[in-house]
């Protein structure tokens, strides 16, 4: 928990003199009572029962002062909540080199089913669109919070040659910000794709800007909206350099989690008279999730690959904030004082 130290200096301060002055009272009415000739007008004076029962109401009574100090404080905790993260954008590698087999059944069949284990196992609130690159990168669907448009999009892949995962990253930064003018083409990829997708996914159903307005780089990972989930097997072969499309990434603070799915050794595959060794990229996909803020997964198994989807899962749905707690100080200061006044009615007769 975090506060000011001025209000907690001062409140170190006070409350040992509370103690103090509440010590001088008792010391104050045990002196006075040798001069009442009837010991029963003392016990009267103390009040019936137990003797600790005199002490509880002024203790809760510091306990509440002390917890209203604390609250004025304006005290911070690190408490988890639910998500903020309305959209979540899966850019998966559909490239020739997803048909390894290290990964059983294939390593895109064991994409495919962690991909919709992960959909279904996200709040509804939560909206998600689907990028497939290889050799360019397409939009399969724009975000939805429908479970079966995603999972007929994820069910259509078709394996392509080539591996442009920086592609991927901006496609999908694109469908995120349809007006930012974010263009492949641009940055000497091979794909030339639109400014903005074909439909815009502004949930009143608005119309992108026409001319994107001047950006600002913000700090990595502060955009707390929408997160990039990258899902690759192989090196880049082709299109912009994925640590350049990390970086717009990074410069409008969205998040790009990277899961390296198959073996660090790779592995030989053929197909259709030629073969080519596959291997796993990790530098590139751990640089990428350090540079936006985000994580990196290996999945060397399709039980790997499922439990690294269930982790981004619980991740995105609820996260740990730092949040302001005076409010609840002050509550539970109140409740005490009063149920200190409470008791000592009720065994008393007098408010403390």
């Amino acid at each position: 928990m975090v506060f000011l130290w001025p209000t907690f200096l001062w409140l170190l301060l006070v409350l040992p003199v509370l103690v103090l002055a509440y010590l001088a009272v008792l010391r104050r009415r045990r002196t006075a009572a040798i001069h009442y000739p009837a010991l029963g007008l003392v016990r009267a004076a103390l009040g019936a029962g137990p003797r600790w029962r005199r002490h509880v109401p002024p203790a809760l009574f510091l306990a509440g002062l002390a917890a209203l100090l604390v609250a004025g404080a304006r005290p911070l905790a690190v408490i988890s909540l639910p998500s903020q993260q309305q959209t979540v954008m899966l850019a998966i590698d559909v490239s020739g080199s997803m048909r390894a087999t290290d990964v059983q059944p294939d390593r895109l069949t064991a994409a495919q089913s962690a991909a919709k284990a992960f959909i279904a196992d996200l709040p509804r609130h939560v909206r998600v669109g689907i990028v497939a690159f290889a050799g360019s990168a397409q939009l399969a669907q724009l975000p939805t919070q429908s479970h079966a448009d995603l999972t007929q999009a994820i069910d259509s892949f078709q394996l392509q040659r080539g591996t442009a995962t920086g592609n991927g990253i901006l496609l999908s930064l694109a469908t995120l910000f349809p007006g930012a003018g974010i263009d492949i083409s641009a940055l000497g990829g091979r794909q030339a794709m639109p400014a903005t997708p074909a439909r815009p996914i502004d949930e009143a159903g608005r119309a992108p800007a026409a001319a994107a307005p001047p950006f600002k780089p913000v700090a990595p990972g502060s955009f707390p909206s929408a997160a990039i989930i990258m899902l690759t097997d192989g090196q880049r072969t082709t299109g912009v350099d994925p640590l350049e499309a990390a970086q717009w990434a990074a410069d409008r603070g969205v998040r790009v989690y990277t899961v390296g799915v198959g073996t660090v050794a790779g592995e030989t595959i053929g197909f259709e008279g030629w073969s080519m060794r596959v291997r796993l990229d990790e530098a590139t996909l751990k640089a990428i999730a350090q540079r936006t803020q985000g994580e990196y997964f290996h999945a060397a198994t399709a039980e790997d690959l499922k439990k690294v989807y269930a982790t981004l899962s619980s991740r995105l749905a609820v996260e740990k904030k730092e949040t302001e707690i005076s409010a609840l100080l002050a509550l539970a200061g109140a409740a005490l004082m009063v149920l200190a006044a409470a008791l000592s009615m009720w065994w008393f007769g007098r408010v403390l």
